[in-house]
């Protein structure tokens, strides 16, 4: 039996209001400890901010995918201030590995640049080495890690440091 390649014909475009519903489930996909409900209802706000922008990957008519970004103060690992950031990238299982990603990312990267901005910054979990790896396919270099740490503060527990 031959087997058939299916073309994936995909359009990147800016999100919009009207996108929210299946916008946000993908937020959720990416983000699932957050509520879907709570993902839905920041997104009008987050689309009137000038810093933020979002993409959406869409194939006949269903988003298959989307990238978030906004310009932020900082970032670690990024020279330049303010920095573009992307805060955010996903694409349908079933979508991986056809270059969904790369375009998401040029989308992105052409918003930055025409705003003046020179660097690219992003993140993922240091387990997370699906993510890992797609960044560095689009061209991210890894500039630093970091372990975070928390400590829970009991009123009254707190001692004097000895001098």
């Amino acid at each position: 039996m031959a087997l058939v390649e299916v073309k994936v014909s995909v359009t990147i475009r800016p999100a919009t209001i009207r996108d929210k519903k299946a916008w946000a489930a993908m937020r959720s996909a990416l983000w699932p400890e957050a509520e879907l409900e709570s993902l839905e209802a920041e997104l009008p706000d987050w689309l009137k901010r000038e810093r933020f922008r979002a993409w959406l990957a869409v194939d006949r008519g269903v988003p298959v995918g989307f990238a978030e970004a906004y310009l932020r103060e900082f970032a670690n690992g990024c020279d330049q201030q303010p920095v573009a950031f992307l805060e955010g990238i996903w694409v349908e299982k079933s979508h991986r590995r056809k270059g969904i990603g790369r375009r998401l990312v040029l989308a992105v990267e052409r918003w930055a640049l025409g705003k003046g901005i020179k660097e690219l910054g992003s993140d993922a979990y240091i387990g997370d080495r699906l993510s890992r790896r797609g960044h560095l396919g689009w061209g991210f270099a890894e500039t630093e890690r970091v372990v975070y740490f928390k400590k829970a503060l009991k009123p009254g527990r707190v001692r004097k440091a000895r001098s």
